[in-house]
């Protein structure tokens, strides 16, 4: 078959992914990823620690940062993003401003972490009261709800799991658990934070169930690093990347809000918030 007319691939735009040595859902990021854009991903060296704010301040070292971001300029991304919740909040805003400050000197690219991604979301969804769902242990998420503080944000609930490893391997049906216990205290939106904390199909269902809107930390990322090229992350219908996704208020502030019946796909992109 003669295919020489087609003339060639589309031009092909970048983005360079640095994540942990143990994140494995490559396959979610690349969901909220247009056609014409390729992502890039590297790994941090392997450490032998579990999930713990030591492991969030190894895998954020600048010396490391450099050296994967330097791994990823042989393909030239025009932008580069850090996949990592908890290694971009342990040193707080101003630690977050520095590892983007570190790969961008290493990269000469405009560079968006995690955590950066998440106050850049609430800034665009007008939230300022906010509530958290982590995988993590406390001290970790204690360290949270210490860097969405600074950033001036309230944290109105928060839900954690525990956990230390196979973080990756939770069930949508656990995250919707969380979810729900989160928002009791009222929100005007839900973090779930964790790059490697399975997400992306879960967002639209809380949308509808609960009224708010629902940023995850996959979906943050991508949303960011798209927008530094000038275009818009995909998905299905939420707020984060749809304008139209917009429309519904915050849940009431009544302790013990009791679930919300799930909806319908097709009723949900139907009804919307309205």
């Amino acid at each position: 078959m003669d295919v020489s007319f087609l003339g060639g691939p589309r031009p092909q735009r970048g983005v360079g992914v640095v994540a942990p040595f143990d994140f494995a859902l490559d396959r979610e990021l690349w969901r909220w990823v247009p056609d014409e854009v390729s992502l890039h991903l590297t790994r941090t060296p392997y450490v032998p620690v579990e999930v713990s704010l030591d492991l969030a301040r190894l895998v954020s070292e600048h010396e490391t940062l450099h050296d994967a971001v330097r791994t990823l300029t042989a393909v030239e991304p025009e932008v580069v993003a850090y996949a990592c919740t908890s290694g971009s909040f342990v040193g707080g805003i101003a630690g977050e401003r520095a590892m983007c400050e570190a790969m961008t000197r290493a990269g000469a690219l405009p560079s968006v972490t995690t955590s950066g991604a998440l106050l850049e979301a609430l800034v665009e969804l007008g939230a300022r009261r906010v509530a958290l769902v982590t995988p993590y242990t406390v001290s970790v998420t204690r360290a949270l709800e210490e860097y969405v503080a600074q950033a001036g944000v309230t944290v109105s609930g928060c839900a954690y799991m525990g956990l230390t490893r196979h973080i990756w391997k939770v069930p949508y049906r656990d995250v919707a658990t969380m979810a729900r216990k989160a928002v009791r205290g009222g929100a005007d939106a839900l973090f779930i934070s964790c790059t490697n904390l399975p997400t992306y199909d879960v967002i639209p269902q809380l949308e509808a169930e609960l009224r708010i809107p629902v940023i995850s930390a996959n979906q943050a990322t991508m949303w960011a690093a798209l927008r530094r090229l000038g275009t818009r992350a995909v998905g299905p219908y939420q707020a984060l990347i749809d304008p139209a996704a917009r429309l519904g208020p915050a849940l009431p502030d009544v302790p013990g809000l009791p679930d919300v019946p799930r909806l319908p796909d097709e009723e949900q992109q139907q009804e919307g918030w309205t």
